[in-house]
């Protein structure tokens, strides 16, 4: 595998990374996961914008964020996957200095790493839908920043796991939030609802490609927060996330959602999704 590491394109069994890091120590960086579709990257600005705006908003400088649309082009390139589905994988961390809490000073460079990967749409769950669990929000209060740190998403995703479940949404104050790594939306009465964009979620792609989407296939939508004591009114459940897409969920702990089944509505923004995809190829 071709790896980016501080500037330089290399073998990944090449990279070496400092055990000073503050990524490594702290959870110091910024990350960013962009799909790729036949060679053609997904939403590149969007996700350069978004990591320019977390690195200004943990005081990380690093300047040469633009670059990052060539990084992932050649990284595509270099490791084959230019007519596969696959994902760049983006981390910017505060770089390698003694252990202390406080920024160093002077400040050191930034350390950068990226890395490519195939990846394979779980179509089984995208056709039949999954599970969730629900569980506590027990992640700080700046989740609109993509952060590296990501225990609670991880212990979180480990108990839908064990659980017998694909993902595990959290619940802050009686709200359906989002999931460990996706966005989240239900439909009830033929209008689609997602929390609004917070400090408490973040500001995903695919949700903002989903809203869109539902414009112009005239889907009613509404930001406003889905509470876990109506969940069990609702009509169709969805999670939404660069590798998950539009996946439909079916089940939330022990019961089904509506008649277990994926819901029209859903189905219809994941052809809509698809056939956006399919343009995309077409390029």
């Amino acid at each position: 595998m071709i790896t980016y590491f501080n500037g330089a394109f290399m073998p990944k069994e090449r990279v070496c990374l400092s055990p000073d890091d503050r990524g490594f120590l702290f959870g110091d960086g910024i990350y960013e996961v962009v799909a790729s579709y036949g060679g053609t990257l997904f939403r590149m600005a969007d996700h350069v914008a978004r990591m320019r705006r977390g690195l200004r908003e943990v005081r990380i400088d690093f300047p040469d964020v633009d670059g990052f649309g060539a990084v992932c082009a050649r990284l595509i390139r270099e490791n084959g996957l230019a007519d596969k589905n696959a994902t760049v994988y983006l981390q910017v961390t505060r770089g390698a200095a003694p252990r202390k809490h406080r920024f160093p000073a002077p400040p050191v460079p930034a350390t950068v790493y990226a890395c490519a990967s195939e990846f394979q749409l779980h179509e089984a769950e995208q056709e039949k839908g999954i599970k969730v669990i629900l569980v506590p929000d027990i992640r700080w209060t700046r989740c609109d920043i993509k952060c590296v740190a990501l225990l609670p998403n991880v212990l979180a995703q480990q108990r839908a796991v064990d659980e017998g479940a694909a993902e595990a949404l959290f619940v802050r104050d009686g709200a359906v939030m989002e999931g460990t790594h996706s966005g989240f939306a239900a439909v009830m009465k033929g209008e689609l609802l997602t929390a609004p964009e917070s400090n408490y979620i973040l500001g995903s792609i695919t949700r903002e490609v989903t809203l869109a989407l539902c414009e112009k296939e005239g889907v009613p939508v509404r930001e406003f927060p889905v509470l876990e004591e109506h969940l069990r009114e609702v009509d169709e459940l969805m999670i939404l996330g660069t590798t998950t897409e539009i996946t439909p969920v079916v089940q939330v702990g022990e019961w089904r959602v509506g008649d277990g089944r994926p819901g029209p509505i859903t189905r219809q923004l994941q052809k809509a999704f698809r056939r956006m995809v399919a343009e995309l190829d077409a390029v």
